[in-house]
């Protein structure tokens, strides 16, 4: 590059060490990090959601230094911007930089990435699944340079998409915009040489990794991902299986509810938890009545504990939402159609429709020969595998943790375990699986939690609950075990990436337990 083509952006000694600092190159953001006398630039919006990443942290692991977006936590390599962890699936553009006369001079185009050579032509890779864990896997091994073929099954028509904006936006949407965004696009599938199979997946067999479809036809791989998901639960009452008697799960459920929903009609919820505050919020937009059927008064205890499920609840009263937690449903009733749900102590509540969010179950019934938790998810170790060259991954897979299985059903999860069994398949070993980490939004108010589901005895709260804006530490037996926070993207990011490290520059945290 000549000299034309860079700019002079800022002083070196005017960058504060280990500081994120954006920036305006002729019109595009950018991000310049200091770390002693080097410098580096990058794009300065991260490619999962254009998060700016001047509000995320950069942070030094043992395994070196690394940038973490602020929203959804995607970690990026702060020597050359590759991508580490999702949710993000593309690295992070990184321009040319040099130090003349402590000034910092940036490059107006990205470096290039040096391509890698091709390998494993020989060899295949069937992915049962098109969710998190599957596009991130089917990513990862073109990243990687894996050359042989790939094939994705799902019964699903659409091209795989973001099954987490299905109850934050798609339903505040209007109805031929309610579409969640998608993972890759078409071209992105034909370029790179994965093929997309829509069928239902009727059985598999580990021992001959052969997998038999609703049509007959059998396909096999010398690698096999399982990321078949879960499926919804249901309610054992009468009336069940009436008209409008809806689900959340799939983009045809978010058409669906999205096409007859009106502002004068009122709902029904059964279930609080996440996917059903996020329903009951994105409704409350869009003006629909809304009533929560709760088994407990305060929401999300569980997870966040009885002071931020309390403050969950009045944020949803707030805005409107009842709650009904003294009697559960024992049956929807109306004639085909459901007119709305009828309650232990005999009280009928009327409905437009009844949305269900009683939680989901492992889809691993085709599945035969592998090991199973308690709820019947896949048990895999720290690459994925459950089998030789069998792999599982998201909603469908438990990892061991700590003497025994976890099933985590969130969304960065399942992407960062499709991610591992890629690198596996291409014979690169993972250390450690990632402390699991989600959000949930409601009402516009975001929260985060870091955990792996501890039970816990105590907590740590700084902040202001009220006002979102707080950092709770989870406790069990004195040891830090979980983080939530609020309106502190630093320090989630931060722990994400190494909880352990966050813990040691918080020593009060410690001290305190």
């Amino acid at each position: 590059m000549s000299a034309s083509d860079f700019r002079d952006l800022v002083g070196l000694s005017d960058l504060q060490d280990g500081q994120i600092t954006s920036f305006s190159l002729d019109g595009k953001p950018i991000v310049l990090v200091k770390d002693g006398d080097r410098v580096q630039a990058f794009g300065g919006k991260c490619p999962h959601k254009e998060a700016p990443l001047e509000q995320g942290a950069y942070c030094r692991t043992e395994k070196g230094a690394v940038l973490v977006c602020p929203w959804h936590k995607a970690v990026f390599d702060a020597a050359d911007g590759s991508l580490v962890e999702p949710l993000a699936l593309d690295p992070l553009p990184r321009y040319p930089v040099e130090i003349v006369d402590d000034r910092v001079l940036v490059g107006l185009k990205p470096l290039s990435r040096p391509e890698l050579q091709p390998r494993r032509g020989n060899e295949s890779v069937l992915i049962l699944g098109a969710g998190a864990a599957a596009v991130s896997a089917a990513v990862t091994l073109r990243q990687e340079g894996f050359d042989g073929e790939i094939t994705m099954v799902s019964e699903e028509k659409y091209l795989p998409y973001d099954r987490t904006a299905l109850s934050k936006t798609v339903l505040v949407s209007e109805p031929d915009k309610a579409h969640a965004p998608l993972l890759r696009s078409e071209e992105f599938y034909e370029h790179h040489r994965i093929t997309r199979r829509k069928a239902s997946i009727t059985a598999f067999s580990p021992d001959s990794r052969t997998a038999t479809l609703d049509d007959g036809f059998e396909l096999t791989g010398d690698h096999i991902l399982i990321a078949t998901g879960s499926i919804t639960k249901t309610l054992d009452i009468p009336g069940v299986d009436k008209e409008r008697v809806l689900i959340l799960h799939r983009e045809k459920d978010a058409e669906e509810i999205a096409r007859i929903l009106d502002p004068d009609q009122a709902v029904t919820i059964v279930g609080a938890g996440f996917i059903a505050l996020e329903v009951a919020s994105s409704l409350r937009q869009r003006g629909v009545g809304v009533t929560v059927i709760s088994n407990t008064p305060i929401p999300m205890e569980k997870q966040f504990g009885r002071e931020i499920g309390l403050r969950l609840r009045q944020l949803h009263e707030e805005n409107g939402v009842a709650f009904v937690a003294d009697s559960p449903v024992t049956a929807i009733y109306g004639d085909k159609v459901a007119e709305g749900v009828e309650l232990e102590d005999g009280t009928r509540l009327s409905s437009a429709f009844v949305l269900l969010g009683v939680g989901v179950t492992p889809a691993t019934d085709y599945v035969n020969g592998l090991e199973r938790d308690r709820s019947g998810a896949i048990v895999v170790d720290g690459q994925m595998r459950a089998a030789p060259g069998v792999y599982a991954a998201g909603d469908c897979s438990a990892t061991r943790h700590e003497g025994g299985t976890r099933r985590i059903e969130h969304w960065r999860h399942a992407e960062i375990q499709g991610r591992i069994a890629a690198h596996a398949m291409m014979g690169h070993e993972t250390d450690v699986i990632p402390m699991p980490w989600f959000w949930t939004q409601q009402f516009g108010k975001k929260i985060e939690l870091l955990g792996w589901g501890d039970t816990f005895d105590n907590i740590i709260l700084e902040g202001d609950i009220r006002g979102f804006s707080f950092l709770a530490t989870y406790l069990k037996g004195g040891k830090p075990v979980a983080l939530a926070g609020a309106g502190h993207a630093y320090d989630m990011a931060r722990a994400a990436v190494d909880f352990d490290g966050f813990l040691r520059e918080k020593p009060a945290l410690v001290q305190e337990a």
